[in-house]
């Protein structure tokens, strides 16, 4: 291991990270090429050697307005100068409460509860804890299991873990230790597909053999993301409501890829003409300043617990950490002064543009964009060991998995970035 110093260079920095840092994904063996960064402007990652970066990433879709933005800067340092953080177990504070305001006015009625917690993993972890502690208080202990589709993806911890894919997601290692939960098909893709009445029956049989050990049906509105960037018809949304009131079933969206702008509307659900009775946010909560992510309900569920003498059993120690409500309620007042219609329909066209001449190549299946989402699907997984360092040899950050190699920009991107963008995953895909 390299010795510590005071005058490490880069290489040393490198060596020290491999031998000591274990990055998600990654093999302490044997690990993927990591690039050691200097600073962020924009969207622009510099790296200590001088190369800069166009980010193609959003930093895993959070950093929405780019890096070192003033404004969210100058709120957090405000709030810095006061208190950095304060347990919310018998105090509460002024960001907060501002945050939970705007969430409550942002997302559909009835949601009008908040639960503050430290990721959207969590947060998922909470949504489901909330409604099996629902349905005690209701009781019918008994209604404990979840439905879901598969290609789904709700997170790492365990809970969410069983309500990811079963198969073809990341988490089949794990399957025997995981609670055993009921899944159906994914949705049919294509957001103008006319529904299938063959796979709302298939939720229909489902729910009438199980309806009474389900306590929610949970889903991504709209997109399925880490399962694979499928797009679906958002009428299957009001079907599910509506499947879901019959047979007495809570329904949970997990909004934290989709949420605050990234599909065209603030939320992925306001596609639809229906509000679930959970909502899950996070990764672009906070700007992709810090973590925080928020589990927000309705009186049914929040009521429904309460009203009995309960109280929800979730307590995360930096729960509401203040910092991180104060870059939450600056990245919401900066959302709020874009037309996010136009201004992710204007991504959307541009990243449409920037990636259609990879339609053409042989080793690309299909190239779909949607909102401010750009994929190109290839036939076969690629090498990210491989991959990632080509990239960044063509001075943009993009990081593939599986058979996918996508883009969630910033929304401040510009056209030429997007352009450069689409050249480097052309010239990347055309070598495949």
């Amino acid at each position: 291991m390299p010795a510590l110093n005071t005058t490490k260079n880069i290489q040393d920095y490198i060596e020290l990270d491999k031998q000591l840092l274990w990055h998600p994904y990654t093999s302490m063996s044997h690990p993927t090429p990591h690039f050691l960064v200097k600073q962020a402007q924009g969207c622009v990652i510099e790296l200590e050697d001088g190369r800069q970066l166009i980010d193609g990433m959003s930093s895993w879709w959070s950093v929405i307005h780019g890096y070192n933005h003033p404004y969210m800067n100058e709120q957090i340092q405000h709030q810095l100068s006061q208190f950095a953080h304060v347990m919310f177990g018998g105090f509460t504070h002024k960001p907060a409460i501002e945050l939970a305001q705007k969430l409550v006015a942002m997302t559909p009625k009835p949601l009008q509860r908040v639960f503050f917690s430290d990721s959207g993993s969590v947060s998922v972890e909470v949504a489901l804890k909330m409604a099996i502690q629902y349905w005690h208080s209701q009781g019918q202990p008994q209604k404990q299991f979840f439905a879901t589709p598969k290609s789904g993806y709700h997170g790492d911890t365990f809970a969410a873990m069983s309500v990811c894919d079963p198969e073809n997601g990341m988490h089949n290692l794990f399957t025997g230790a995981l609670t055993q939960q009921f899944f159906v098909s994914p949705p049919p893709t294509g957001i103008d597909q006319s529904i299938s009445q063959a796979y709302l029956q298939e939720i229909r049989e489902l729910f009438n053999e199980h309806h009474h050990t389900l306590a929610a049906f949970i889903i991504e509105p709209v997109v399925q993301n880490a399962g694979g960037m499928h797009f679906y018809n958002p009428e299957y949304l009001n079907h599910l409501r509506a499947l879901c009131d019959e047979f007495d079933i809570l329904l949970i969206f997990d909004e934290i890829a989709t949420g605050f702008g990234r599909t065209g509307k603030t939320f992925a659900t306001e596609h639809s003409k229906i509000s679930p009775d959970i909502m899950c946010v996070g990764k672009a909560l906070t700007g992709g300043y810090m973590t925080l992510a928020a589990t927000i309900t309705n009186d049914k569920v929040a009521l429904g617990i309460s009203d009995k003498g309960g109280v929800f059993m979730h307590g995360p120690t930096f729960m509401a950490n203040p910092m991180a409500c104060a870059a939450a309620n600056a990245s919401l007042k900066l959302l709020q002064e874009y037309d996010i219609e136009a201004k992710i329909g204007q991504l959307e066209g541009w990243m449409r543009t920037a990636l259609s001449p990879c339609q053409q190549l042989d080793s690309v299946k299909e190239v779909r964009c949607f909102g401010g989402i750009g994929v190109v699907e290839l036939h076969e997984p690629v090498n990210q060991h491989l991959i990632q360092p080509k990239f960044v040899e063509l001075g943009v950050w993009v990081r593939p998995f599986g058979k996918l190699i996508y883009l969630m920009p910033p929304y401040i991107i510009e056209q030429q970035q997007i352009e450069a963008l689409g050249k480097a995953i052309y010239q990347i895909a055309d070598e495949l």
